[in-house]
This record gives structure tokens, C-alpha cells and sequence, in this order.
């Protein structure tokens, strides 16, 4: 892309394992020549954003995450009881070239919510592993994160779409990837964790509001039909985000050549 004299940043919403979607997305940037100039992440978009600001090209980052199982990340043997996120950790720091924040290569944010003040923090330094745990730490699927002094869990609480992070930090245009567009749909199931993040999701709807409104184009991949929690699926994630990424890429490729009016 030529040098532009306004800059664009990549949001990343929350959404559990559906944010495998978001590197079908990576693939149609960089089948696109489109480059972001940040990326903020709430929970999973904080981990695959890490993945995208670390430089990795789509191939690497299968490559990468190819083995990975349910049983990596989720671990409690009582299915009702919230696991730790120490495997999630594990798997951050053996797939990531980086150990901080501050070494990858390019500005990135990462929100997450301080249980001890309820505070939204937006961490752009530090240990890359604690701080993408806290943000996917969601409440009563897995255990809080301790770092810092503070009490982490799901940033999703307070920002699942956390667009007007990079607008506050003078990105002048952001686009959004909303890998949980379905959220607060409501379900008929009988299982405690399936009605517990259903509530979950009913409850970040409002949240999201602030995200969308500071959003200038906003990808949704349609992934109804794929479960939050599983990996089984990941795919067809990535297939549903690599389509509705091209779907919406004249729309970007208009926005990288400066034709979008600045909100």
C-alpha cells in the first residue's frame, strides 16, 4: 500500500473459539496487500490480534495453532467448575515470536476488565501471555488472571468491541471484525454453561454499542451455526472469515484510499 497520511486500525471483537474467524480475515488482508497500522482485542481478539501485530503470516499462524484442542485450553475435570488458563498461557508463549507487548511490530491493545476497582484496562505493554489470558478470562468459564496487582478477567464484560480504544488512540478509521454478530440471540438449552454464556452474551449487546458506533466498516462472519467453546469447526471459521472479508474489501479498499469521510 502507498504511504497514507491517515491511519487505520484493525478491532477484533470477543467471541471465543469463533475468533478463529479472524484469520480467514488475515488471509483476504494479505491476499489484499491491506495493511493495518494497529490492532485492538477483546478476549479471543486479543489473542489473534497478538498473532496478526507479531507479523505472522496466515500460513504460520495454522501451522501454529493446527494441533491445538479443547482439552488445551479447558481443562477443568468437572465440566461445571471453571478452569485456569494456565494451558492458554502455555500455548500463547510457544506459538508467539515475542514475550511482550512492547516487541511486536506494531501498536496493539488488549482490554480487559480489573475485578479488584471493575475497571476497563487497556494494556499496550507488559507480559503478552498474562494479558491475553486476563482478557479471555470469562466469568465462571474460567478462572480470573492474576498480574500486576489486579484481578483479570473477560474484557467482553465491559468492551467486546473495543473500536473506540484505537479511535481515542488517534486511528482516524476503524475497521471492525465482530466474530459473535449473534450474540444475545438466546437459546433453548437445558446445560448451565450453555444458558450461563448465552446470559453472558445477552449482557455484552449493550457493550458493543460503542465499538459499532466508532466502527467505519464492520465484517460479520456468518458463524450461527459454530459453537463458541469448541474448536471443533475451525475451518469452516476460517473459511467464513476469509468470505465475508472479501465480501467487504472494495468497501476497505475505498477506506486505504482515502475515500471515506473521517466520523
Amino acid at each position: 500500500m502507498k504511504k497514507r497520511k491517515f491511519k487505520v486500525g484493525l478491532c477484533l471483537s470477543g467471541g471465543g473459539t469463533r475468533g478463529f474467524s479472524f484469520m480467514g480475515a488475515f488471509k483476504a488482508f494479505e491476499d489484499n496487500d491491506i495493511q493495518f497500522d494497529a490492532v485492538a482485542g477483546t478476549s479471543a481478539g486479543s489473542l489473534f490480534g497478538a498473532l496478526y501485530a507479531s507479523g505472522l503470516s496466515y500460513e504460520d499462524m495454522y501451522k501454529l495453532t493446527y494441533g491445538i484442542k479443547d482439552k488445551d485450553f479447558r481443562h477443568s475435570k468437572l465440566g461445571f467448575l471453571p478452569s485456569s488458563l494456565n494451558g492458554l498461557q502455555e500455548i500463547i508463549e510457544n506459538v508467539m515470536p515475542v514475550t511482550r507487548i512492547e516487541d511486536l511490530n506494531m501498536p496493539y491493545f488488549a482490554v480487559a476488565v480489573d475485578l479488584k476497582t471493575g475497571k476497563e484496562i487497556h494494556f499496550n505493554n507488559g507480559n503478552l501471555a498474562k494479558v491475553i489470558a486476563g482478557s479471555c478470562a470469562i466469568p465462571g468459564v474460567f478462572l480470573p488472571v492474576k498480574y500486576r496487582n489486579m484481578t483479570l478477567i473477560d474484557g467482553g464484560v465491559s468492551n467486546n468491541i473495543p473500536a473506540d480504544v484505537l479511535k481515542n488512540n488517534g486511528y482516524d478509521f476503524v475497521v471492525t471484525i465482530d466474530c459473535n454478530c449473534t450474540r444475545g440471540g438466546g437459546t433453548n438449552s437445558e446445560k448451565l454453561l450453555t444458558q450461563f454464556t448465552t446470559s453472558i452474551g445477552i449482557m455484552m449487546v449493550n457493550n458493543s454499542k460503542r465499538g459499532i458506533k466508532c466502527s467505519d466498516i464492520i465484517i460479520c462472519p456468518n458463524l450461527k451455526r459454530l459453537k463458541s467453546l469448541k474448536i471443533n469447526g475451525k475451518n469452516d471459521m476460517i473459511k467464513e472469515g476469509y468470505k465475508a472479508t472479501m465480501e467487504a474489501m472494495p468497501e476497505i479498499k475505498k477506506l486505504f484510499a482515502g475515500k471515506y469521510k473521517k466520523q
